[in-house]
């Protein structure tokens, strides 16, 4: 499955049910370049146990805004649409994916 790319009006919904990593991002942000490989692999390792999504804060600032983001990148990881969990700045592939295991019970 791949990334999903998250705006205001779809946010909610997207996350109401099941588990999904959202990256808040941006075109300008070399950490988030670095990123990008690592939530595209996760989007496909988790495809159909878990939604992996990104949020460009330039295009979505209401959103930003509303999580409080200071620092990208910022990783939410929400489960039936309640906040879990919050990572800043470059992580591993391995640490996303202990975290999305932790959510889904695996």
């Amino acid at each position: 499955m791949a990334v999903l790319h998250l705006k205001e009006a779809d946010f909610d919904q997207t996350i109401a049910q099941g588990v999904t990593l959202v990256d808040f991002w941006a075109d300008w942000c070399g950490p988030c370049k670095m990123l990008a490989p690592v939530i595209d692999a996760l989007a496909a390792r988790y495809a159909g146990k878990a939604q992996v999504a990104k949020v460009n804060i330039d295009e979505e600032m209401g959103l930003a805004t509303r999580f409080g983001i200071m620092s990208i990148p910022t990783l939410l990881l929400f489960r039936d649409g309640k906040l879990e969990q919050q990572t800043v700045g470059v992580q591993p592939e391995d640490a996303l994916a202990h975290l999305l295991d932790a959510a889904l019970g695996a």
